[in-house]
């Protein structure tokens, strides 16, 4: 099991929260296992940016971006070195503490 710590989202997880996801799962799909409702408009299919996360410890330790991620990371609002779509983000052995960005392109 790999821990997840989210910092605090004002709407969606005002206390931010910690929580064991297995291994293999991607970001967004733990996020969702845990009642916190990010947004992921395409239903994780790496069609939109809704489900935008910054990875602040641990963005090593996940799976390789594939072209398209990148290619649709440059369109999501509040861009970082460690930015990722939740949806593609696979959860390794190395724990993750991800920040969801304030807005989506929905907002």
């Amino acid at each position: 099991m790999t821990q997840i710590i989210i910092l605090p989202h004002v709407e969606l997880c005002p206390e931010g929260a910690v929580f064991d996801a297995p291994v293999g799962q991607s970001i967004c799909d733990a996020l969702l296992d845990n009642d916190i409702e990010i947004e992921h408009a395409c239903e994780l299919s790496c069609a939109c940016t809704t489900c935008h996360v910054v990875v602040r410890e641990g963005f090593e330790s996940l799976g390789e971006m594939d072209e398209s991620e990148e290619d649709l990371l440059d369109r999501a609002w509040g861009l970082e070195p460690t930015s990722r779509l939740s949806c593609q983000a696979v959860l390794a052995q190395q724990d993750v503490t991800i920040e969801i960005p304030k807005y989506s392109i929905n907002h």
